[in-house]
């Protein structure tokens, strides 16, 4: 879903988050992840590689981005688009 559009109070299934539309719910779900709740607790990267492994390719590292920012979303952070989270990603990997 497009972030300025989410309201924290109506998100009840992954396609209620920001930046989840229907391909990348079901990735989530591949990986074992059915609803928002269960981000809190997740790590985007470990996430990633879950999908990488499971998929059996590499998947595109714009993923690891709308994966930090559903976990942090979830966490209580703002609804960002996708890409305010590449240079999150770009530093992890540089470290």
């Amino acid at each position: 879903m497009n972030p300025k559009k989410v309201r924290r109070e109506q998100v009840r299934t992954l396609e209620d988050l920001p930046n989840i539309g229907k391909a990348m719910a079901a990735d989530l779900r591949l990986i074992g992840i059915h609803a928002p709740e269960q981000l809190i607790e997740r790590e985007a990267f470990e996430m990633y590689r879950a999908l990488c492994e499971k998929t059996g390719q590499r998947q595109d590292p714009c993923v690891i981005d709308v994966f930090l920012s559903v976990v942090s979303f979830m966490r209580g952070g703002e609804a960002l688009p996708w890409w305010a989270f590449t240079p999150e990603r770009k530093r992890a990997k540089a470290e």
